[in-house]
């Protein structure tokens, strides 16, 4: 068995680890003590993991007994996998979106996702660092910062290469085999930005497919978790097991939900034939050179592969005036009700402490500040002023009639293609539909951006549909990933 883990678990996939675990020439528990051995050893360069969970060996051990006694669960039986630090679990694991305010917070129980995620066999390694509040307490923050857990950093080139936010932790220990795969939370490029920083597949599903009850949030009305994985493959099976309906997220009642407990059937390697994909130009234009051309070199790929292209796509919404109100307004009542309902150890109980805890811890907590908290806390917190219901109408209209539905509607498209988390991305953010990246390339050169890091590195390639066609993109991805194979693991950080 030693063998095994010394020679097979770099970069194992979930079907392999399962196969093994069945065959007998591993256990979940040493699987899972492998995994923590790499946290201990790297994790202090990468600050990728916030967190390990003190009952992992222990779950592992109960979940290896049951398969003997009584068999398999399914595909996810004893996989250790990592949670973003905002999701909650009712275990003696801490909840506290990278923030000291609520270092010591328990959750009373479970999130719906890890709940649904427990009940497939997962099991929870730890908790993943994230950007502080989602991204959504400053300005200025660094992606991937916590007041918590430091800056996280790409295992690519670590302090070189951007990490992506706020997923950062669930990528980067993703990424450095530091887990099996993880669960990251998406408003607007959450997943699809770490994933395609670090040479991974991310998935944000359509607003309404997984519960965000016990999550904590941004907006409703775009925020979902979403697995981070190695391979398309293992992603279609993290989703399958986490769309089960929760009663209380409304979204999930919504007319046209359309769900599956296992997307592994979509997956087709020859899935890019016939396939007919748009490329919306205008979201091009800010690519640097070696960018542009990974995009490019994708496009023609996927022409080779018998996917009819549409170049360009113009999109009515292009010079639309976007405005960003929706946020602060969903973002003050969401948060209230999380904290009102927070199990022990937190220190605030509603976006005002919060405010007044940071203040007070200042030199620990507010190192970026915190305007965009303040912002937030302007607003009534009630989700009735009719400049927050005037902003969410247009984001719909724009990003929906005037955007992903339009196109796909007009040239009879499968999906949209993009670069990682450009642009463009923010349509499926606010429309509320389902994005996929998987990786496209490296970029040799690059030039000087986000927080002096440079552009160069891993990049994602990124298909984008309407509502529920999780499918579809699921097989598009699967379809370029095989074809390409671009995933190569980061050297063991030093």
């Amino acid at each position: 068995m030693d063998a095994y883990i010394n020679e097979s678990l770099i970069e194992a996939d979930i079907a392999s680890l399962q196969a093994a675990m069945e065959a007998g020439t591993l256990t979940s528990e040493a699987c899972v003590r492998w995994y923590l051995e790499r946290i201990e050893q790297f994790n202090p360069k990468l600050r990728a993991v916030l967190e390990v969970n003190p009952d992992a060996l222990a779950v592992a051990a109960a979940l290896d007994a049951e398969r003997r006694e009584s068999g398999s669960r399914g595909p996810l039986h004893g996989i250790p996998i990592l949670l973003k630090d905002n999701i909650d679990t009712g275990d003696r694991m801490h909840t506290s979106a990278g923030s000291i305010a609520l270092a010591a917070h328990f959750s009373p129980a479970d999130s719906a996702v890890a709940s649904q995620l427990r009940a497939a066999g997962a099991v929870f390694l730890g908790k993943a660092n994230m950007t502080e509040w989602a991204n959504f307490m400053s300005g200025t923050m660094w992606a991937g910062y916590s007041s918590r857990g430091g800056l996280t950093l790409n295992p690519y080139s670590p302090g070189e290469f951007f990490v992506g936010g706020s997923s950062s932790g669930s990528g980067a220990a993703t990424a450095a085999n530091l887990c099996a795969a993880a669960i990251g939370t998406e408003t607007s490029g959450s997943i699809i930005s770490p994933a395609s920083q670090n040479s991974l597949v991310g998935l944000k599903p359509t607003i309404g497919l997984v519960s965000r009850t016990g999550i904590i949030p941004i907006t409703h009305s775009q925020d979902s978790a979403g697995p981070m994985t190695r391979t398309v493959r293992d992603a279609a099976i993290l989703l399958g097991a986490m769309t089960a309906v929760d009663p209380a997220d409304a979204a999930m009642g919504e007319n046209g939900r359309i769900a599956y407990p296992d997307y592994t059937p979509f997956l087709d390697a020859d899935g890019l034939q016939g396939a007919r994909i748009g490329v919306a130009r205008h979201y091009y234009q800010g690519l640097d050179e070696a960018r542009a051309e990974i995009i490019e070199r994708a496009i023609e790929l996927c022409k080779a592969r018998g996917a009819i292209i549409v170049d360009p796509v113009s999109l009515p919404c292009e010079e639309a005036k976007w405005d960003w109100s929706v946020m602060p307004y969903e973002f003050k009542k969401g948060l209230n009700d999380y904290l009102a309902k927070a199990g022990s150890g937190t220190y605030v109980r509603t976006l005002d402490d919060l405010i007044a805890y940071n203040e007070a811890n200042r030199d620990a907590a507010l190192k970026y500040g915190q305007d965009t908290l303040i912002w937030s806390n302007r607003t009534s917190g009630t989700l009735t002023e009719p400049e927050y219901v005037e902003s969410l109408r247009l984001n719909r209209e724009l990003a929906r009639d005037q955007g992903i539905d339009h196109a796909i509607r007009e040239h009879r498209l499968d999906a949209l293609l993009f670069l990682g988390n450009e642009e463009g991305l923010d349509l499926s953010a606010r429309a509320g539909y389902p994005a996929i990246t998987v990786p496209g390339g490296y970029a040799e050169t690059g030039v000087i951006a986000e927080g002096g890091y440079t552009t160069k590195g891993p990049q994602g390639i990124t298909f984008v549909g309407t509502a529920y066609s999780e499918p579809v993109l699921l097989r598009l991805a699967y379809a370029y990933e095989q074809a390409t194979r671009y995933r190569f693991a980061p050297p063991d950080p030093v």
